[in-house]
């Protein structure tokens, strides 16, 4: 469960992650590594070792030292000097700064106070005559670049552990469908076919996927069974009954808006005489750019192809002349209409995966009823590659009809197709 919502919300996840060692590393430039310097001092084995300590590091040793030395001010002595007792007669006074040097010269200064103070007649329990053993030792500590990659490892550390709450979180209340049979059962019509969808921004784009969309062998075989379950049955054929596929999309999802433009592009590659029409859509908007690509494609065409376009009333464009149409309509998601659907011999539903609720999707089944027309697929752009569904669980209880042959029995266990579906 955790590593699905990881892989199903990957950027959020790494957004954290990242912010996560951004902030480790601000904060190891913010506040650096601290470097410490020792300085060793005698004291008389008369005298109350604890007492000397005590005196070493009072207000009579730091406050002279914060004045004369300005490496750091009384609040910061009083913070990174520490007085130990190394034996009975000897103490070792311990700076930490962020610098070798400053740690340094303040080791010595704080080691010479005192040594004066004990010595002065007007010292605090009398005359003691303390002495240092040599000088400062050189500062040690972790370098700056090992303090950086260390927090930058503890932020990374804090962004992993937060980014899957922030995404368990995400998962535990996000409504949209991800997985296939989900979405079939939202919508109640098996899963015809999945598969990545270009992303045009512009008509230019969009001119592009017109003239160059080439799926590969697996997205062409899941929609070549796509067109056999709509009625497309012979390439070969122009003449006859015409078949006419609405494939209809919500406005608010906007990566859906591909699948019809794709399916009616590779049905032409096929040799089925396409017409990909632009129908009357509820919000416009959407489908600008693609009606000026295809009014473009169709104004760079001399002679009329395999794949002919149309913008506006698709009932004029006709079913004359067999072959396939192709009719892209998109629904408000609020307040779907059936814009494209009277004259559809068969009626899609273009989703993507993660861009819908359930309630969404059965809005718009339940107004597509309504018009008298049903829903007989649905084909899901840019699926979950954590998903392991089918979506087509729902035909599994089809059992209209005379039982096919044993040869389709067959057949249809190999290609996972139905065999009402092959030709």
């Amino acid at each position: 469960m955790l590593l699905r919502a990881v892989r199903r919300h990957r950027v959020v996840f790494g957004v954290v992650v990242v912010l996560g060692v951004l902030a480790g590393v601000g904060f190891a430039v913010l506040r650096p590594p601290m470097l410490s310097s020792k300085v060793l001092v005698i004291v008389p084995a008369s005298k109350e070792i604890q007492t000397q300590a005590l005196i070493a590091a009072s207000d009579q040793v730091l406050g002279p030292v914060s004045r004369s030395d300005p490496v750091m001010s009384y609040e910061q002595l009083t913070r990174q000097v520490k007085v130990e007792v190394s034996s009975s007669t000897s103490l070792t006074i311990t700076v930490s700064a962020k610098t070798a040097a400053g740690a340094q010269s303040v080791a010595k200064a704080v080691a010479r106070q005192y040594v004066a103070l004990v010595r002065s007649p007007a010292g605090p329990g009398g005359v003691v005559l303390a002495r240092t053993v040599g000088t400062a030792t050189p500062a040690t500590g972790t370098s700056r670049s090992a303090w950086v990659a260390e927090l930058a490892g503890l932020g990374a550390l804090a962004g992993v552990v937060l980014g899957v709450i922030v995404v368990v979180a995400i998962g535990q209340s996000e409504r949209r469908l991800r997985e296939r049979d989900e979405i079939a059962g939202a919508v109640g019509a098996p899963v015809l076919a999945s598969l990545p969808v270009l992303h045009p921004s512009g008509a230019a784009g969009w001119v592009r996927l017109l003239e160059s969309y080439e799926p590969g062998v697996v997205h062409a075989w899941s929609l070549l069974k796509a067109l056999r379950h709509v009625g497309v049955r012979d390439s070969r054929r122009s003449g006859g009954a015409g078949v006419c596929v609405a494939v209809v999309s919500l406005s608010a999802d906007r990566r859906a808006l591909a699948l019809g433009p794709q399916l009616a592009v590779y049905a032409a590659s096929l040799g089925v005489p396409t017409r990909l029409v632009i129908g009357p859509q509820q919000d416009p908007d959407v489908t600008a750019a693609l009606s000026a690509a295809c009014t473009t494609v169709a104004a760079r065409s001399r002679q009329p192809g395999l794949l002919q376009f149309a913008v506006g009333d698709y009932a004029e464009a006709g079913l004359s002349g067999g072959g396939l149409t192709v009719v892209v309509a998109v629904v408000d998601s609020r307040n779907p209409r059936p814009v494209a659907a009277r004259l559809a011999t068969a009626t899609v539903l273009g989703v993507s995966a993660g861009a819908a609720t359930a309630e969404q999707l059965a809005r718009v089944a339940l107004s597509s009823t309504h018009a008298g027309v049903d829903i007989s697929g649905i084909l899901v752009a840019d699926p979950d590659p954590a998903d392991r569904t089918t979506g087509r669980l729902l035909q599994l209880g089809q059992s209209a009809g005379p039982h096919p042959p044993a040869e389709h029995k067959r057949v249809s266990r190999l290609t996972g197709s139905t065999p009402e579906n092959r030709p």
